[in-house]
């Protein structure tokens, strides 16, 4: 009952800004740019770096909100609504975009799934064999990593996704957004070059993970293993034999340090810590951001480079 009740009150919702739209039609605020809503960091900072000044783009998840648990209000599908286009991830990260987009209406909603083209890994898949991967967390219960930004190659096709679509819809603006999206991509593949150089000669080549199963892009492009204490889903909790499994290959890997990551609670990695005498290193994952570095203007790039940093001081890169 309360998700039928949901539904009418965003079909509701979503009428009246129709109604608010048809007065709307040049653009945001009447400024004649195009209006983006982008579900979470990564695509929002990819759809910022395409459309330069020609779009205002605007972050659908709060900052520090994890998109693993995310659940839609109407106010959301409202934003959407009078929105020119909804860029998202894919459907594993966000399995409830389709009902953002069913509430919409898409009258003239563009509709852009960033990660079209993209092939997908399994949770797990290549460089860790254990079964934490598939634990029935998945998004979309299909036991796939979402996480695909994290291979940067992934990252250039999301672009251009994202900027093919701007085109289409922006005509009159198409050689900007191709441009801005050239730059940009080049911009990644030298982080990728950057990365495939700094973690091609390292002490180790296992990035344990006291959080949840993120990284597994990233290891798999650099040839790393990766072992994460629990699922795909941010939400889960290791159990004590995952613990005292991760403990043990600490101590018989002789590791020295171990990750854990943004915005969520570090008492995993601290218990691994703890318990082997190892010191912990942050990765992001840039899923999402805190208000305050989102109001200083922090950067996808940025996060990637601090990444890469803490990566080759973990690892013992030379």
């Amino acid at each position: 009952m309360r998700r039928i009740a949901f539904m009418v009150l965003v079909l509701v919702l979503a009428a009246l800004a129709s109604g608010c739209r048809k007065t709307e039609e040049k653009g945001a605020g009447g400024s004649g740019k195009l209006r983006i809503v982008a579900t979470i960091f990564p695509v929002y900072e990819f759809a910022r770096a395409v459309a330069g000044d020609k779009a205002e783009v605007t972050l659908l998840l709060p900052p520090g909100m994890e998109p693993h648990s995310f659940e839609p209000q109407p106010g959301d599908i409202v934003r959407v609504s009078n929105a020119d286009l909804f860029i998202y991830t894919n459907r594993y990260m966000e399995p409830w975009a389709g009902e953002i987009v069913k509430g919409a209406g898409g009258r003239k909603l563009t509709v852009v799934d960033a990660s079209r083209g993209a092939k997908f890994l399994k949770a797990g898949e290549g460089n860790n064999h254990d079964d934490h991967g598939h634990g029935g967390h998945n998004h979309g219960g299909e036991g796939m990593d979402p996480h695909l930004w994290l291979d940067f190659t992934n990252s250039q096709l999301m672009v251009d996704n994202i900027a093919a679509a701007l085109a289409e819809r922006d005509p009159a603006n198409r050689s900007v957004y191709l441009a801005n999206a050239a730059a940009y991509r080049a911009r990644l593949a030298d982080l990728d070059e950057r990365y495939r150089k700094g973690l091609a000669s390292c002490a180790t080549r296992t990035i344990l993970h006291g959080g949840h199963y993120a990284f597994g892009y990233l290891a798999n492009r650099y040839g790393l293993r990766y072992l994460s204490a629990y699922a795909v889903s941010a939400d889960a909790e290791p159990t004590p034999a995952k613990l005292a499994q991760l403990v043990n290959q600490v101590r018989a890997e002789g590791l020295k340090y171990i990750f854990t990551e943004e915005l969520l609670d570090p008492r995993t990695a601290e218990t691994i810590a703890r318990e082997t005498g190892a010191s912990i290193l942050m990765l992001h994952g840039a899923h999402t951001v805190s208000k305050a570095d989102l109001d200083r203007g922090v950067t996808f790039m940025e996060l990637m480079e601090k990444n890469l940093k803490n990566l080759r001081e973990g690892l013992q890169c030379r």
